[in-house]
């Protein structure tokens, strides 16, 4: 929003703010003219008449009436003297949104900063282990990580299931930490163009026998040599996957985009594109510390 309020932006929201305030007083000035009728004379009238004689009659508004849109105009005008209102210009108190911003988290940080800074030294896996730790983490997880993840960090379609030990960057604390300081982009291509419909098939069918399950077995055949060429870079050669790539495991039945022979052709079809956003600036270190403790647990009891 400050980018849209710069340059052109900023003058045109100056001068209709500024216009705007200046017509309503010019009108509110023009139309408070009248006087009242003299005792005894009658008073002038619109020409609208119902009723054969109810005349609606043309008398100027009430001086306290008429004041009080002087003073609302007058309060709007010395408001924009000392808050934004004309574009981005912060004016005499120098306030923005971002400076109010600023100082509350800094206000935050250092009231509630310590209490996360102190078990910033502690490892991980100890901190799994303790109770005011994984109440902290465990918070923090319900702030910032339930909308993908799920309130039981069972995961959903797309978003992986956190509890089940199947990582796709490695379960290790420094690897999860990584993973919520940094962020990750995995990208899975689409394959239609090179495999074609038959080849998709037939990938299908190899990918479901290395996990066991049930498969077209002369299909597979087929399929292996096509895995072999173009899958095997990413997924190893047992399909295994590789967590320095974030490259999923094939064989072990856990699927974040769903397992389903129709499933798996969809994402070999159109790929797949999957980002987990950085917390680091975010969060800070030290409270990603206690998140990565308390997301550890979940898998590590």
């Amino acid at each position: 929003m400050g980018n849209f309020s710069d340059g052109f932006w900023n003058l045109f929201l100056f001068v209709v703010t500024v216009v705007s305030i200046g017509g309503l007083a010019l009108f509110v000035f023009t139309q408070s003219k009248g006087k009242m009728p003299a005792a005894g004379s009658s008073a002038e009238t619109t020409g609208h008449v119902w009723d054969d004689d109810l005349r609606e009659l043309n008398n100027p508004l009430p001086a306290w009436w008429r004041n009080m849109f002087y003073i609302t105009l007058a309060f709007g005008a010395l408001y924009l003297l000392f808050y934004p209102g004309l574009g981005s210009n912060s004016m005499f108190l120098g306030w923005t949104q971002i400076t109010q911003y600023e100082e509350e988290m800094a206000e935050a940080e250092a009231t509630y900063g310590p209490l996360f800074a102190r078990f910033e030294n502690e490892p991980i896996e100890a901190l799994a282990g303790n109770e005011d730790a994984l109440k902290m983490g465990e918070r923090l997880y319900a702030s910032y990580c339930t909308q993908c993840h799920g309130s039981d960090a069972g995961g959903v379609r797309g978003y992986p299931n956190l509890r089940d030990g199947d990582w796709l960057w490695g379960g290790t604390p420094d690897r999860i930490q990584e993973s919520i300081l940094k962020g990750r982009q995995a990208v899975m291509p689409a394959w239609e163009a090179v495999l074609k419909d038959e080849g998709i098939k037939q990938v299908t069918q190899y990918i479901l026998s290395l996990g066991g399950r049930e498969h077209d077995a002369a299909a597979a055949a087929q399929g292996k040599p096509l895995f072999a060429s173009n899958c095997v870079a990413c997924h190893g050669a047992e399909g295994e996957g590789n967590p320095m790539l974030g490259a999923a495991n094939l064989s072990d039945d856990v699927w974040l985009y769903g397992g389903s022979p129709k499933a798996i052709e969809a994402t070999l079809r159109d790929g797949r594109n999957g980002i987990m956003p950085a917390h680091e600036e975010f969060l800070g270190k030290a409270k990603v510390h206690l998140l990565t403790a308390y997301i550890y647990s979940l898998a590590n009891k």
